[in-house]
């Protein structure tokens, strides 16, 4: 196998995407991108990681790993991480080694057409019922089940009393609105079933349980905006709205 480009073979590539497979099997199990050499540099990565882990595991056997350019001829590196994150959507996170998913995924991986509509028109809402706005820039991606979803909206938060008061929680992605639950209850975070994985008891986080609301609330605000409720750079990922004062 070759291990390294000639210099007239680098000047031809420019950027690239780049695929490892199994040789025997024929899966696919990393997406990379690059410029220059850099699609060897994991023949001799010496982290521990899965990727690394899974190309042992081939060698171990006599062979190498199956390496393959998709495209190449890129100009700049944005479009290679943008091909890289379009590749790494449609394969799917969970059959690869790669440890994230592809840059700028959650705005600009795979999402529905509706979606993404809602994205770039940005039809503004009014809210009228007392809500609680729950940011989800880092959880968020367009692919997520219906409970990946729920699971990720409803905790774990850093939040007062005034939780009791709302009605409603939105999930709430880029300031458009993605699902519209209504609460029923908080619980210490931790002490009710979630698919995110078991968490310990944290006396000052709390989760909700609930349900999707009515339809006639749900077709009102998914897919609106409601960033002008939401300070711009502000670090907390919660906004009440509609909160009665004490």
């Amino acid at each position: 196998m070759y291990r390294q480009f000639s210099k007239e073979v680098i000047n031809k590539l420019k950027y690239y995407v780049y695929i490892y497979s199994d040789p025997e099997t024929e899966e696919i199990f990393y997406v990379g991108k690059g410029i220059g050499n850099r699609v060897f540099s994991h023949l001799t990565d010496s982290e521990d990681s899965e990727k690394t882990l899974y190309i042992k595991r081939i060698m171990d056997r006599g062979q190498e790993p199956k390496i393959e350019i998709l495209t190449h001829g890129l100009e700049d590196e944005h479009t290679a991480l943008k091909v890289e994150a379009a590749i790494i959507d449609l394969i799917g996170k969970d059959r690869l080694t790669n440890r994230v998913r592809g840059w700028q995924s959650g705005v600009f991986g795979r999402v529905e057409v509706n979606q993404l509509i809602s994205h770039y028109e940005r039809e503004q809402v009014d809210i009228d019922v007392p809500v609680i706005l729950i940011r989800l820039n880092r959880l968020f991606r367009y692919d997520m089940t219906d409970i990946e979803l729920y699971d990720a909206t409803r905790g774990v938060w850093r939040i007062g009393l005034d939780r009791e008061k709302v009605e409603y929680a939105f999930a709430v992605f880029d300031g458009i609105v993605h699902e519209v639950y209504e609460v029923i209850a908080w619980f210490q975070a931790g002490s009710t079933f979630n698919t995110r994985g078991s968490l310990e008891d944290e006396p000052n986080r709390w989760e909700f349980v609930g349900q999707r609301a009515e339809e006639t609330l749900r077709s009102k605000y998914i897919g609106k905006s409601v960033e002008h409720y939401l300070p711009r750079n502000a670090q907390n990922p919660i906004k009440y709205v509609n909160i009665k004062e004490d």
